[in-house]
């Protein structure tokens, strides 16, 4: 089947060990990017190295929108991180947890929402600014 790629959504998921969604994506491991059809079925999958250092303060946002990203399901994600992949026009889904594969499953069949919350510390207690 050809698709058109122009009514494709893509969809980053930051992985960490075990092939589990990262608890930061600033940190994790590589990118797993979906491409979903209109019919909402996955048409292809593509693994993104990460970038060292910080979400926020690695130019990923523009890597991610070079690559088609429109979407970002994540764990942990600060504001500052939010708002610079939103200038990039990639939405944020925050508040994802466990496998990569039951994510983007359950966020094809329309099953995950934004959780709303941001990410304010980290487990040493320094303010997340990415």
């Amino acid at each position: 089947m050809n698709y058109n790629l122009i009514n494709m959504r893509k969809i980053a998921i930051p992985v960490g060990d075990h092939n589990q969604i990262d608890e930061h994506f600033g940190h994790c491991k590589y990118y797993e990017i979906y491409t979903v059809s209109d019919e909402n079925k996955i048409v292809d999958m593509q693994t993104l190295p990460s970038e060292e250092g910080c979400g926020c303060k690695s130019n990923i946002a523009s890597v991610l929108a070079n690559h088609g990203v429109n979407i970002m399901l994540a764990g942990r994600i600060g504001a500052g991180a939010i708002n610079v992949l939103n200038k990039w026009n990639i939405d944020v889904i925050r508040g994802c947890s466990g496998s990569v594969e039951t994510n983007i499953k359950q966020f094809v069949e329309g099953q995950i929402s934004d959780s709303g919350e941001t990410c304010m510390q980290h487990g040493d207690d320094h303010q997340c600014s990415h």
